[in-house]
């Protein structure tokens, strides 16, 4: 069984997408219908920078999924793969979430895009600059992870935010509680606490604001089921119904990000290739969670040309 996974925010890079689009009409087109539907020259941004505005979480988020839906494309169009044929099952993390819904069928591209630019947006407003930030507990298990967000907030906001792999959680919330967890960590035999460089404290309660602008948002969006069932990030459990996805999109929104779950769980339902699609990240994650299995990062023309000798 097979597994076709995509990236989360982190994966963006100035230059992204600029060689498929020279090799693929196919790819050229999704960034066209990208720009169109967002009414902004995205493509330029992810192609040209600078980085500073790329990495912003409202052009970060849509950009890393046209440049997976690219790769997607590519693959169908020109390598005659279906997704419906050769996917048993499909998973995003993070915002890759919605760019599996759309690689399944879920939601067409343009509405992906518009609700990727509004969750950016959403998320960057809901907590001042400053006000939150994020630590990754290297060394951690989710376990130890828990133990510290609850010694550290002392009132405050400070839980899991990803379930990454064995040995690297994240945490999220109040910036003073996420240093007094990195002070915590020695004694609760942890390696050691790394600062993220992010612009907000993602998947914690203090995006509510965020999560109260996507359910509005996903109300009104038109989603249907999709045509391989999706791993969802806040249950780590197939759906494909499709009011279970528009709650489970709101609650990702503020809840923890289970892949390591999600990832032994399409293991253990048979799953013994995995495939990331527009990104090198989540690779290294599965190749902890579970080393026995096949997995492969696909971004270039030759990475294409590879799995298509594969699959």
């Amino acid at each position: 069984m097979r597994a076709f996974v995509f990236p989360g925010q982190g994966s963006q890079a100035v230059g992204m997408g600029a060689a498929l689009a020279e090799a693929s009409s196919h790819a050229r087109a999704v960034f066209q219908e990208v720009d169109e539907a967002l009414g902004q020259n995205l493509f330029r941004l992810m192609t040209d920078g600078p980085a500073d505005d790329l990495t912003l979480t409202e052009n970060a988020q849509p950009a890393i999924m046209a440049n997976a839906i690219a790769t997607l494309r590519v693959l169908e169009q020109e390598g005659g793969v279906r997704l419906s044929e050769k996917a048993d099952f499909v998973a995003g993390h993070s915002l890759g979430e919605y760019t599996a819904l759309c690689a399944a069928g879920a939601i067409d591209l343009a509405t992906t895009a518009r609700l990727l630019k509004l969750r950016g947006r959403a998320m960057q407003a809901a907590v001042p600059v400053g006000t939150g930030g994020m630590a990754a507990l290297l060394g951690a298990t989710i376990e130890q992870a828990e133990a510290i967000a609850a010694a550290a907030a002392e009132g405050e906001i400070c839980t899991v935010a990803n379930d990454n792999a064995p040995g690297q959680v994240v945490i999220s919330g109040n910036a003073g509680a996420i240093e007094r967890a990195a002070g915590l960590v020695k004694e609760h035999g942890v390696k050691r606490a790394m600062p993220l460089p992010v612009s907000a404290p993602f998947h914690c309660p203090l995006m509510q604001p965020a999560a109260d602008a996507m359910e509005a948002a996903l109300a009104e969006a038109r989603i249907d089921a999709p045509f391989v069932p999706v791993f969802a990030n806040v249950t780590a459990a197939p759906v494909t119904a499709s009011d279970t996805i528009r709650r489970l999109l709101v609650e990702q929104v503020t809840g923890i990000v289970r892949w390591r779950e999600s990832v032994l769980a399409m293991h253990a339902a048979g799953v013994t290739r995995f495939v990331e699609l527009g990104g090198k990240v989540l690779v290294p994650m599965i190749k902890r969670i579970t080393p026995d299995v096949d997995s492969i990062s696909v971004v270039s023309m030759d990475e294409i040309e590879a799995l298509l000798q594969k699959i």
